[in-house]
Order: C-alpha cells, then structure tokens, then sequence
C-alpha cells in the first residue's frame, strides 16, 4: 500500500508574555504493509511508522488505538516519546480515538518532540513522567492539542472600531478573528518589569455572515490594521480524559526563560476531564513553566474535575535592574475567549506564600473559574469579563486589569486585598465590580492593614490607554474576618492608597486616572468590629458616591 507523509506543523504555545514561541517541524512517515506494526526512529531522528493492514482493519473496527498497540512499553523507564508521537499521527490520519493503558507508566524525556492530539483521548489512569532535566527544546509542548482548520489572512478589511457588531466578510464557517496595529503600543508596563509595551492586539469571534459576537465585543479601535486573520473554529468537541503527569522540573539558571512541556490547547471547543498534573524535583533554582495546560487562540475549552500544581517561587534580575519573583505557572492563557474552570483544585496550599499563583492569563475574555480551589486568579495583559464563584482563593488572591464586568460571587478570598487592580498596568478597570456572598479573610489571617480594592496609580506614566477604576462597585453579603490587625487599625478601607501624593488640588496627573462613580453597599460585616472606610486617602475618593443599603 502507498505510503502516506504526514508534515505536521508544531507551534510552542507559551502564554503571552510568559516566553519566546518557536516553530519546528516533525516529519511522520505513515505506511501500511506487511505483517509487523512497529515505530523506528532514524539516525536524524525522523520517525517512522508502520501499521500493518490486519492491525489498521482491527483499529479501525473498534474505532481507537492504544499506545501500546504500536510498541509503547509503559514501564516507566523505556522512552516512550517517539511512538505516543507515532500512534497520534496515525489516529489523526484515520480519525481514530486514542488510549492509553491503565496499568501503564510512560516515561517522555526531553528529547525535541511533540504529539498532536486531533482526535479524542483517553489518557485514562496511566502515569506519564515528563522529564525536563535535559530538554533539548523548552518551548516544545508534549502534546498540542491542534485543528486540522487551517487560518488564513483576511482582505479588505482596513479599520474596526470599538464594540463594532459586524465586520464586512463572509465566510465558510464561525471563526476567530485575530487582528494587530503594530503602529500603536498598549499594555507600557511600569515597575521593576518594565517594557515598552505591546503592539495593539484583539481576537473576537464572528459568525458566517461577519455578525460579532458581542458577549466579547471589540475592545479598541484599529485606525489601521497591520494584520488579520481568520481562525476558523471546530464545531465538534474534542474531549481529553485522564491521565497523571508528573513533571520533573528543570534545573536551569533562574531566569525569563520560560518552558512550555505540557499540553498546549489551539483548537476551539476542547474539553479537558479529569486530567491531573504533579511537579517534582523542585531546589533552590529553576526557570519557570509557561504553563502545563496553556490555552492559545481558541474559545470554549473547559477544563474541568482536574488537579493541578503551584511552582515554586525563584528570583531573577528585572528589566529594571533590580531583584524580582519570577511569574511561573500550571495554567496559562493567551488570547483565548470562553474559557472555563470547573471543579478544579492544586496539590499544594493555596496559601503557602513559597508557591508562586497558579494561574496567569494575557488578552483574554470571559474567563471563569466555578468551584475551584486556586492559589490566584490573574489577568495580565487585559481581561474582558471574568467570573470568579464558588470558589477558593489563596495567598496570592485577584489580580487583574481589563474591561467589562468582574463578578466575585459565593467565594473566599484569603489575598492581602479582596481585588487588585494590577498597578503595573495602570490598575485600570473600565467596567463594573460586582461582589456578593463572599468572605475576605485578609493575607489568610496574618496581621495587615484591610482594604477590599487595592491597586496604584500616580498619574504620571503613560500605559498606552487611559486608566480607570471601576465606574460602578457593588458589594452585597460580604464578610470581612480581619480579627489580626496592627493596633491602630482603623477599619477596612474600600479602596487602598492608589495614590499617597493626591492629597490636595494642587497634584496634577499628567495621564488622568478616572475614579470611581458609585460604591453600593449592603450587608457588610466586619469581625473587628471596626467601621468600613473610604480610604486612608479620602482626599482622592472625595467624590465617590456611597450607597449603603
């Protein structure tokens, strides 16, 4: 029987302003004769597969295959990597579900690789140890979980504004579409990370007809359009079940680069269940993980009844110059829309101040974690609606900026302020907060000084938009348990000192911070006994209306 080649392009999937992407190319030779299956690696390291037609017949009548079906040996010490790569190509090719073995343990080293998951798997109970001691490609994914959809750049499309509901395109199917002004610079980060920015990006989703989904609408105006393009998306959903990873963690010189050995997701309408991710090895030094799961220009994946891990903290030196705790993460998010977590927790206490948040998201919109017990939720680099409920928060708390709505619901918060407004990026919100039937135990118990929304802004750097506060904050049923306090607590304040230098008329910001409007209050307790503040800044919040209910 003829033979057929598989090029498959692998694209590292790192998290937005979590690392570098590379590309690489892995060549699979599919053949089908004889009466031997079996994976042969060449001396260029090419793999080759043959599948034998009585073995193709029988895989194809049960609808999957197994890793063991084409010589995976599962004993926890073979290098399993070239035929879990092989049995992907082939299950791709014939649209054949793929399984792992329960009793298995499938050693992956570090050997450049990555297997492309087009088809439904189920990694079941089996073991898989992924050993990054000796990595020859830290941006490589071990799986990527991919379409067959190719994108494809779009015409004549010169301009978008700002919550535009249709753009003039028809096209074969609902796709993402991803656009860029590289002329303007958004996101001018300030701090001990400081940057230059970043070009002005978006990604929203239409339908056939160019009609916006507007549950995730345009969030800037693109005078000139530098580059866009169409991601069409998979009405199907590929499910992955299962599977324990362990990672042996790396070894390498505490510094920004960071690795992407996990499961990267680039296909819409992905469900993960089940799946549970371990870290061992950790010392006194390491680069950081962009991510075991790492979500990348797509909409609706779910990940749901899973377990994963917090990284241990490291330090490096900044672009600032000076020492700073490097951001490393089990779970990130790049420029993916409708994403959700559902029942998901972490080995680790989420308030073991050692471990670094587990979560980090960049350009994203309608993220929602719902009965999760997590170390952190963090947006980056903007997100537009976000919905936290059910849920557990640790040490690290929230930490977002963006736009839209913000609802914190039937959830405890045990970070040093119930909501912070990222100041490396302006502690800007440009939207609503709303917040109901939720317990704010400040820095999980130890002695500090409680604010619910925290943030900083001086009004003297420019962050290449215009900073807000939430316009509209309501607060209903919360609980504040802020029993440890230094002696001259005062109470909690509503909002933090954002900005310790506006105390008269006379400060004047240089990029207006626009405050807050309206704060709405009702059924607010306090443990301490103490009454709830404005700030220990009223000079700046003096126009704030305040509603008690």
């Amino acid at each position: 029987m003829k033979s057929i080649f598989i090029f498959v392009l692998v694209v590292s999937l790192v998290g937005m302003g979590f690392g570098q992407s590379t590309v690489k190319q892995d060549e699979v030779s599919i053949t089908s004769k004889g009466r031997t299956t079996e994976v042969r690696t060449n001396s260029k390291g090419k793999i080759s597969v043959n599948v034998a037609p009585n073995d193709a017949e029988a895989f194809r009548s049960k609808g999957w295959v197994g890793y063991g079906d084409l010589g995976a040996k599962g004993d926890g010490i073979t290098d399993d990597f070239d035929v879990i790569v092989a049995t992907h190509a082939f299950a791709n090719q014939e649209g054949l579900a793929v399984k792992a073995e329960d009793d298995a343990v499938y050693y992956l080293s570090g050997k450049r690789r990555t297997a492309i998951i087009q088809t439904d798997t189920d990694f079941g109970k089996a073991l898989f140890i992924i050993d990054d001691t000796r990595v020859e490609d830290r941006t490589a994914q071990v799986f990527l979980v991919n379409s067959t959809l190719r994108p494809y750049k779009l015409k004549g499309i010169s301009s978008l504004k700002r919550n535009q509901s249709k753009i003039d395109v028809t096209l074969p199917t609902a796709s993402l579409i991803t656009v860029n002004d590289a002329n303007v610079k958004r996101y001018i980060r300030f701090g001990p990370n400081q940057n230059n920015g970043a070009p002005q990006t978006d990604i929203f989703i239409v339908d056939k007809s160019g009609n916006v989904d507007m549950d995730a609408p345009i969030i800037w105006d693109f005078d000139q359009i530098t580059d866009i393009t169409a991601l069409p998306m998979d009405e199907k959903t590929l499910t992955i079940r299962g599977g324990k990873f362990t990672t042996i963690a790396n070894q390498a010189e505490s510094k920004y680069t960071y690795y992407s050995r996990g499961i990267g997701i680039k296909r819409s309408n992905v469900l993960v269940d089940g799946l549970e991710h371990r870290v061992t090895g950790e010392g006194d030094h390491g680069a950081p993980y962009g991510g075991f799961i790492n979500v990348s220009e797509c909409a609706y994946v779910t990940v749901q009844n899973s377990l994963l891990t917090g990284h241990k903290i490291y330090q490096t030196i900044g672009a600032a110059g000076v020492s700073v705790s490097m951001g490393t993460y089990d779970i990130s998010l790049g420029r993916a829309l409708n994403v959700s977590f559902i029942n998901c927790s972490q080995t680790n206490d989420i308030n073991d101040t050692q471990f670094w948040g587990i979560i980090g998201s960049n350009y994203c919109k309608n993220l929602t974690l719902d009965r999760c017990v997590f170390s952190r939720f963090d947006a980056h680099m903007g997100v537009a609606n976000a919905t936290v409920k059910n849920s557990i928060l640790g040490h690290q708390g929230i930490n977002a900026i963006g736009s839209g709505t913000f609802t914190l619901e039937n959830s405890t918060v045990y970070g040093r302020n119930l909501i912070n407004l990222r100041s490396d990026y302006g502690s800007t919100w440009e939207g609503e907060l709303i917040i109901k039937n939720t317990v704010f135990v400040p820095a999980a118990g130890r002695n500090v000084r409680a604010s619910l929304i925290s943030g900083s802004n001086s009004g003297q750097h420019d962050f290449g938009y215009t900073c807000f506060m939430p316009e509209r904050i309501q607060i209903e049923n919360l609980r504040i348990y802020d029993y440890n306090h230094p002696e001259d607590y005062q109470g909690p304040a509503i909002f933090g000192n954002f900005n310790p230098k506006m105390t008269d008329n006379s400060y004047v910001e240089k990029y207006p911070y626009i405050l807050t409007k309206e704060v709405i209050l009702k059924n607010v307790e306090i443990f301490s006994g103490q009454e709830l503040r404005i700030s220990d800044n009223p000079f700046m919040f003096r126009n704030v209306q305040i509603t008690a209910e």
